[in-house]
């Protein structure tokens, strides 16, 4: 990915500057690098998903995901305290890309389907072309309907999809507690299966 390789070839450069330091400051240094490289390469996807879920623009979530990760290295200090570092960089790459939506000015829709999977390739080559055509509405109108959720409800929900975040880590990125998460997720899919329903029905 772009933005990870971006990240890396900063920690890089921080390497290149280690001789100006002391033997221990180079090895917290050498420490943080580690540890930093290890989040790039194991959460990127994770980040970029988030990202991307909120911006639905590929080069928006990649200039997010690069300033998700160049602010875990402005505040490095505190990766020794992190616990849950998918959370935790769940929180910040959440807070970016909502930051970044909200200084576009626009209101933003947000999609359930994974964005690496057009909605086109979801049917199997298999499926009748009237078929492919009628999932494809559906799709489509599906995440209309996600779009038009109430934010409160849609945040959870989107998150809950990504990478299958559970309960508690998609409590501890949005700020708050797991039953209101269980409970605002259950309330989103049953006002979607509903307008769902509602418009196959009409068909």
């Amino acid at each position: 990915m772009v933005a990870g390789e971006a990240i890396l070839s900063g920690v890089a450069t921080i390497e290149r500057r280690k001789d100006e330091r002391t033997e221990d400051e180079r090895s917290r240094v050498e420490h943080t690098n580690e540890v930093l490289e290890a989040l790039v390469r194991e959460h990127s996807r994770l980040v970029y998903r988030i990202a991307y879920a909120v911006l639905r623009r590929h080069h928006d979530a990649e200039d997010a995901t690069q300033e998700t990760f160049m602010r875990v290295l402005r505040y490095s200090s505190k990766l020794a305290a992190v616990e849950d570092s998918k959370t935790w960089l769940a929180r910040i790459a959440w807070r970016v890309a909502v930051d970044r939506i909200r200084q576009r000015g626009r209101t933003h829709e947000i999609a359930l389907e994974d964005p690496d999977k057009p909605v086109a390739e979801v049917a199997s080559s298999d499926t009748p072309a009237d078929q492919t055509v009628h999932g494809t509405q559906v799709s489509a109108a599906l995440e209309r309907m996600i779009a038009a959720l109430p934010e409160k409800l849609r945040e959870p929900l989107i998150l809950s999809t990504i990478e299958e975040m559970s309960p508690r880590e998609v409590g501890a990125t949005l700020g708050i507690n797991e039953a209101a998460v269980r409970s605002r997720i259950f309330r989103a899919r049953q006002i979607l299966r509903e307008k769902l329903t509602g418009r196959l029905g009409t068909k």
